[in-house]
């Protein structure tokens, strides 16, 4: 549904992007790295926030390189950007209502209150009002509420309590019934082995390796030399 080819990103002379090349289907698809390999300007990229010099992004074939950010969203392609970035002068049902397709879509407010009952009891509150793990969700609920084809999720389980994250990675895992498609940018590695069954590894602007979700979970070494840390130190 969504292929990235040969995508080359630059930021003056700082070469960030070095020709990534993925394909999302219908399973959930991680990406996994240190910080400062790219993957949150691969997000940028995928949605338009971020300008590539080289390469393709197509979703259902039709190319999205050039298309202004509104106009990738519309075909289907919703960003949980990283920091949150929720208005601080509207409430909680505020943010939701701007993104709501209705009662009669698949996510609608009454389902996200369901799903994070915390954000029915801040509905009234504003965005600066929220603790981190709370804009966190709302920054979630408002990329479900557009009901897209495609989610990309750039460090999701930031700033969530333990007992939050887990409710999270069921919530992921079940988005493929909705007819969702999810890239996962994560760090936490227990969430990118558990919500996803592939995984791949950024290292430096480049995919370093692809691989099965397991593998990678039970796999130290391969942790250890692309990641610098094993899973046990994330759960």
């Amino acid at each position: 549904m969504l292929k990235v080819s040969g995508l080359h990103v630059r930021f003056g002379q700082a070469h960030i992007l070095q020709g990534v090349s993925l394909e999302l289907g219908e399973k959930p698809l991680a990406i996994v790295g240190r910080n400062g390999m790219g993957k949150t300007t691969l997000c940028g990229s995928i949605c338009g926030l971020v300008a590539a010099s080289e390469g393709e992004i197509t979703l259902d074939g039709a190319r999205l390189n050039g298309l202004a950010p509104y106009r990738i969203a519309r075909q289907g392609v919703a960003l949980v950007p990283q920091g949150r970035r929720t208005f601080p002068s509207l409430s909680v049902h505020e943010h939701l209502k701007l993104v709501s397709q209705g009662k009669s879509a698949r996510w609608n407010i009454e389902r996200i209150y369901e799903t994070f009952p915390r954000l029915a009891e801040r509905r009234n509150n504003g965005g600066t009002e929220l603790s981190g793990g709370e804009q966190q969700m709302l920054a979630i609920s408002r990329a479900l509420l557009m009901n897209p084809k495609v989610v990309v999720m750039d460090e999701p389980s930031e700033g969530l309590a333990p007992v939050i994250v887990d409710h999270l990675i069921g919530v992921l895992r079940d988005l493929p019934k909705d007819g969702m498609r999810l890239l996962l940018v994560e760090q936490n590695l227990r969430v990118a082995t558990e919500v996803a069954e592939e995984v791949a590894i950024m290292v430096t602007g480049r995919i370093a390796a692809t691989m099965p979700a397991r593998q990678l979970a039970e796999d130290s070494e391969t942790q250890r030399r692309y990641l610098g840390v094993a899973a046990g130190a994330h759960h």
